[in-house]
């Protein structure tokens, strides 16, 4: 835990409406005591702002959406850095919310790895210029939540502010969005990383629109009916193996480039009580052997994963990178332990209705 006491929910858009709880299986099990602390800080709070966005990354053929690179704020641990230390631990009982589909169905496990289809790029500007990072869609009660960091959706830069024109597209390849463009209209993280820019809950939760069609300007309906939607646990042990996804492009400290960022990557291993990194005030993290580079934060770390129905529990997100033997070559990758905390963050995002913007 955070040297200071952790506060929970700081909403980062439109203000919360009351729409009812997701079903029993999404609303179980312990959340945190303390109350929200709300902060009026907006996405695309009205869909005239939403269509605006959208024609944004959808003009010229997707010009802006080909011309953005990996957000140059995607963060590395500096230095050699040794493993352990970390504070992570279950603070309640352990919970799962089931991925679409998969609410009565226990996934089976398969050798071969096929790619989720709910992952993609969350693009957005900083100072005028195209970004991203990577996300995933996972479940809610209205089928319309991408989970990806905190620093993905919140300018840490500029406190107390939102990335601007912030748009989901899943599966996005080559400049091309198959499922249509997402624009987010609010999101939710904690309280400790908007405030106080740490680490340990480098997460959002991000309520998007229907998808526009780029090309034909059509409702292409909820993200979840499209692409289905990741479960979500909480309260896990540390020491369970995870997938992690994501979209890689950055350059190694050694100066070597072996990601472009076109096609998503994945890395396969145990987690483990990550280091303490004192200048994101991360003190309880875990992570993960990976070699992934810049722009892969924000993909799913995915538990128990299914690649029969590609489908699994999202039990974090790629946060902080680093190189542990000091050789030049990042090789691990990081991740907010996701507690009770998380969920009740998780929660009153996967309850708000967004709807179309046409």
């Amino acid at each position: 835990m955070s040297i200071r006491a952790r506060q929970l929910i700081l909403p980062l858009g439109a203000a919360i409406t009351a729409t009812g709880m997701i079903g029993a299986a999404l609303t179980s099990s312990a959340g945190a005591t303390a109350k929200p602390q709300p902060t009026n800080v907006s996405l695309a709070s009205s869909k005239a702002k939403a269509s605006e966005t959208a024609k944004f990354w959808s003009a010229n053929g997707g010009r802006q959406l080909k011309a953005a690179t990996r957000y140059s704020n995607d963060s590395s641990v500096n230095g050699k850095v040794k493993f352990g230390g970390s504070d992570a631990k279950p603070d309640g009982k352990t919970g799962v919310v089931p991925p679409i589909g998969q609410e009565k169905v226990t996934p089976t496990k398969v050798k071969n790895v096929n790619l989720p289809r709910t992952i993609g790029k969350v693009f957005f500007r900083v100072d005028g210029r195209p970004y991203w990072c990577s996300a995933s869609s996972i479940q809610s009660k209205y089928h319309n939540l991408v989970a990806t960091a905190g620093h993905c959706v919140y300018d840490t830069d500029r406190n107390r502010d939102t990335l601007d024109r912030w748009v989901f597209v899943p599966a996005f390849y080559q400049g091309k969005a198959p499922y249509g463009i997402y624009v987010g209209k609010s999101a939710y993280t904690h309280f400790d990383f908007a405030n106080y820019e740490d680490y340990d809950s480098d997460y959002a939760f991000v309520t998007v629109y229907n998808g526009i069609d780029a090309r034909t300007w059509k409702d292409r309906g909820r993200l979840g009916d499209n692409v289905g939607g990741q479960g979500f646990a909480w309260n896990q042990k540390i020491g369970q193996s995870v997938y992690a996804f994501g979209y890689p492009a950055g350059r190694h400290p050694d100066g070597d480039r072996p990601f472009t960022g076109v096609t998503p990557k994945w890395c396969y291993g145990t987690t483990k009580p990550a280091g303490v990194t004192a200048a994101y005030k991360a003190e309880a993290q875990i992570a993960l052997k990976c070699s992934m580079t810049a722009g892969s934060a924000g993909g799913p770390w995915i538990a128990k994963y299914s690649s029969t129905k590609r489908l699994g529990y999202v039990n974090g997100v790629t946060s902080l990178i680093g190189d542990s033997d000091g050789n030049g070559r990042y090789d691990f990758s990081t991740s907010p332990y996701f507690d009770s905390e998380t969920y009740a963050v998780y929660r009153k995002a996967a309850n708000l209705w967004s709807g179309p913007i046409r």
